[in-house]
Parts: structure tokens; sequence; C-alpha cells
């Protein structure tokens, strides 16, 4: 005989004990993890089995409550609570590696404005760089009962095991920022070697030949690729081959897992140093606005800051719109608002991934945007 497929085993087991009176209206039945821990499953395959039975009618899932089995009394109860507005949404998570002024607060900000318009609950968690705590976040997502998550994925040279699993396992997920190339996964975000190729173009049209490219040293991630490979094809269409041996390329003050004041003063000593011996170089580009800051401090204090210009990616917030650097401005409002949408068609159902790449502007530094 054909074994049933464990989510199936599962069903077939919850249904029999409802019809049988074992488990009987209003009853509370086991959470993902208890079902996933009896069978000796993953939660995915014990949330399939429970979202199986509440499609048929036989149960009700209320976010951060539980699943109990369905009842005349129950659902008036559940409808009564809809209607005054105490049943919370459906619940998604949402992990990203950290937020500050220069990128990540407007995407957050975006993210919970959408949930609300469509009506989700949102939980937040935040990785900081490291694909352990990425991993323990997606597991307590998944221990409290997400059904769906949007994640900013961890730069690192391999992918998280655990987000491979869900992708495997057919759970609701979407990249941001980070996409995951090869990976059947929806993606939000920039055209980062388009947007590096211009801002390149901005620095050679200027006549600035000898060029820094400065980023983290973090291993070759597909970001930071795309944005290597922007820069250098920008020269090559100028008819030009970048100097890589100009690059900086071993910063470490701005990775969340080696952010300190130690490795930030190694980082302005390095820069210092790097300047004094490359008298040759006319201009930085940096991957990240932190970055750009660290460089132009450097350059402040050896008076060069005026003759040595510095873009990069992103720029801090403020309402007036001034700009210390000519930058890369991503849409984050619109790529929160549109990660979302992705998760919610695919909670409904929605099986294709789907990348989106949201336009990006290039904002030139102003007089006063230097401090």
């Amino acid at each position: 005989m054909k074994q049933l497929p464990l989510y199936e085993q599962i069903y077939k087991d919850i249904s029999e004990s409802i019809a049988n009176g074992t488990c009987k209206k209003g009853d509370r039945l086991p959470s993902e993890k208890e079902l996933s821990e009896k069978y000796c499953v993953s939660r995915i395959t014990s949330k399939k089995a429970l979202d199986m039975l509440a499609e048929e009618g036989k149960i009700i899932r209320m976010a951060g409550k539980g699943s109990f089995v369905s009842g005349a009394v129950l659902a008036k109860e559940i409808q009564e609570a809809e209607d005054k507005g105490k049943t919370p949404g459906r619940l998604i998570g949402v992990i990203l590696d950290g937020f500050g002024p220069s990128f990540g607060c407007r995407l957050l900000g975006s993210l919970e404005m959408e949930c609300k318009n469509q009506g989700f609950s949102m939980v937040l968690r935040c990785s900081y760089g490291s694909i352990e705590e990425e991993t323990r976040a997606i597991d307590d997502l998944l221990q409290i009962g997400v059904e769906g998550i949007i994640i900013m994925c961890v730069h690192d040279e391999n992918y998280n095991s655990k987000v491979l699993q869900l992708v495997v396992e057919r759970f609701p997920i979407v990249t941001i920022d980070r996409q995951l190339k090869g990976i059947p996964l929806s993606f939000v975000g920039t055209d980062n070697e388009a947007a590096a190729r211009e801002l390149a173009n901005y620095l050679l049209n200027e006549g600035y030949k000898n060029i820094c490219f400065a980023m983290p040293a973090s291993r070759e991630t597909p970001t930071l690729v795309d944005r290597q490979n922007g820069l250098t094809m920008a020269f090559r269409e100028q008819g030009m081959i970048a100097d890589e041996s100009l690059w900086i390329t071993d910063l470490k003050a701005t990775l969340p897992s080696t952010r300190s004041e130690e490795n930030l003063e190694r980082d302005m000593r390095r820069i210092t140093k790097y300047v004094e011996s490359h008298p040759e170089v006319e201009a930085f580009f940096a991957v990240e606005y932190s970055i750009a800051r660290i460089i132009y401090r450097c350059l402040y204090q050896m008076n060069m800051h005026k003759k040595c210009p510095v873009v990069c990616f992103d720029s801090s917030d403020n309402i007036i719109q001034e700009s210390m650097f000519t930058h890369v401005r991503q849409d984050e409002d619109t790529i929160g608002h549109t990660s979302v949408r992705l998760l919610a068609d695919a909670l409904n159902g929605a099986k294709e991934p789907k990348t989106v790449l949201v336009p990006y502007q290039i904002i030139e530094a102003t007089e006063n945007g230097y401090d």
C-alpha cells in the first residue's frame, strides 16, 4: 500500500479525531510545533496539514491564539471579535539585517503601512548580519505561527540553508534588497548593476578616472558583485579599464558583526594611510553611505574633502532634501509596499516567483549638504 505523505497523515488523523468526537467543537488543537514534534516532521509540514483542515472548514485558525475545531458557537464568537476589530490579521514575519537613517527606516515604515492595508499583523526580527541569527529569527517566526516571511538576507557567500529549506517546502517567502540568484524566490529591490554603472559614469563624465571602489570586508555577495560589475562596465563603455589595484576591500566598521569603535579607528587609519600612499586617486565610490561618511571624515581631516569627491549608495534621510554625497537613492517605500503585496499574492495561492526591480534615482550632492 502506498504510504501517505506526512502532511496527509496528520490531516487524516485530526479529521478522524474530529469525526469520532475525540476532538469536540471549540477544542484547541496541538500547535504546529507540537504536531511537528509528535510526527517528527518540519513545521512547514504540520502547517500544511492544519491549513488543509482550515480550508475545508473543519478547524478555525486564529493568529497568535491557535487552531480550534469548528463549531457554530466558536464561529459566532470569532465573527463578533472581528466585527469589534479585536482579532489580529494574518501573521507575517519580517527579517532585516538591520536598519538605519540611510537605508531601512523608510523601508520598515512602508512594510508596516502595507501590512495594515492588507490586514496583516507584522512581527519584526533582525539578524545583524549573522547567518546564525537569521536562522534563529526564521525559527522564532515559524514558532509563533507566521504564514509568510519577507527577508533581507544576510550578506554572505553562501545562501542560508534554512531559507533554501523554506523554498523547497514552498513556504511563502519574499526577499528584498538582496537577491538570491538562481533560487526560485520572489524578489523586490534595485537593479544594483545599472545603478552602479550610472553612478560611476557620473564620476567619469566629470573627468575623474582614478577611482577607488570602497567596500566592506565581507565575502562577495550578489549585491556587491553587481555594484562592482556596474563600475567596471562604466569604464569599459568609455574605453577604459577600472584599476582594481586602487580598490579598498577590507573595511570592517560598517558590518553589523564587526561594528565597533576599535574597527572604526582601524578603518580611518587604513583610509588615511591609503590616501597618503595613493596621491593619484581622484575620487571614491563607496558601496554604502556609512563607508562614504568614514572616507569623507578622513579626507576632511586631511583638508582634501573639496577636491576628492565621494559618491555612494543611499543617504541619510532629511526633510529639506540636502545631500552630502551624490548617491543612488533607492525607493524604499515602493520596495516595502511591493514586497508585502507579493507576499499577499503568495498567501492567496500564487505559485510563480516574481522579480520586481524598483526604479532608482541619482541624486547630486547639494552645496549645503556637506557638514
